[in-house]
């Protein structure tokens, strides 16, 4: 299977098993929380409507409730099981749960202005991340804020090879248990080793037109392994 023309399809396998696995990993729910708190929304989100682009099981769409929680959360996957998975939970009548991919928002009803974009380990995934990057510029409100929240370990010799570690000894095993395939898991380890290091992240977020571009990691294992990316629609 090529995983990465057919993500969606491949967490509608996993999507079952998604939410324990990710729970296993110390600190997952915690680091969204803080790239959410990152992002510096006021008043709780108070009359603002966020985006939270390729929400998964609503993990990511719950950290991004928990720093705005009086806001309007529109919450977008591509994979009709992980939205099965995240629409067992109780959610607020504030947030909206749509099945989409990122590059058909528009074709999905999914449409501007937004106060905030918060798009959790989906930017690694996607064939051509310019033209999406592009689309979140458009869809932000001047001045409004992107956060990515992203593994990127091409620039440390130290975190790839935590990477490596953690991945092939862990990650991948406790998949193939929980699932019956490790491809899944395989794709995870090679998509994060192929992806842009932070430097190279930050300048694409430039190429695509954001301003007050930087970056923060993590504490724990995951330092230097997973970071926030904070970008600016420019005004």
């Amino acid at each position: 299977m090529n995983v990465r023309r057919d993500v969606p399809l491949a967490f509608d396998a996993g999507a079952a098993a998604y939410d324990g696995l990710v729970g296993a990993n110390p600190g997952y729910h915690d680091h969204l929380r803080l790239s959410a708190r990152r992002m510096g929304l006021p008043a709780g989100g108070d009359g603002m409507r966020l985006l939270d682009a390729g929400c998964g099981t609503g993990a990511s769409t719950s950290a991004l409730l928990a720093a705005a929680p009086h806001a309007e959360i529109i919450a977008v996957d591509g994979s009709a099981g992980m939205l099965a998975q995240a629409g067992t939970k109780n959610w607020p009548a504030s947030v909206h749960f749509v099945q989409s991919y990122v590059e058909q928002l528009a074709e999905s009803g999914v449409q501007g202005p937004f106060d905030g974009i918060f798009a959790a380990y989906l930017v690694r995934n996607l064939a051509d991340p310019d033209t999406t990057l592009h689309t979140f510029r458009e869809l932000l409100r001047p001045g409004a804020t992107l956060a990515v929240h992203e593994y990127s370990v091409r620039d440390s010799w130290t975190a790839r090879a935590m990477w490596n570690l953690v991945s092939t000894t862990i990650i991948i095993p406790m998949g193939r248990i929980r699932t019956g395939d490790a491809s899944l898991y395989r794709y995870l380890r090679d998509s994060v080793n192929d992806f842009d290091g932070a430097s190279t992240f930050l300048n694409r977020l430039r190429d695509n037109g954001f301003v007050d571009v930087r970056s923060a990691t993590m504490s724990g294992w995951q330092r230097g392994v997973v970071h926030t990316f904070l970008a600016q629609a420019p005004q």
